[in-house]
């Protein structure tokens, strides 16, 4: 997900986005023990989304506070 889709979300939404991702991401991770998961680099990309969610949810208190 693109961070400017994100900037557009509201706090309630981008924390709901952020637990989707961290579920998302613990189905890689069972998949990959399991030998199910056939393309490893979506747990990256997963982390990636959970950085970029946190990052513009620290951005948005500090324009809040700010």
């Amino acid at each position: 997900m693109k961070a400017q889709e994100l900037r557009d979300l509201t706090m309630d939404e981008l924390k709901q986005k952020l637990d989707d991702f961290h579920e998302e991401l613990f189905n890689f991770r069972f998949q990959l023990a399991m030998n199910r998961l056939d393309n490893t680099s979506k747990i990256s990309l997963t982390k990636r989304d959970i950085a970029r969610v946190n990052t513009i949810i620290t951005e948005k208190k500090n324009a809040e506070q700010g």
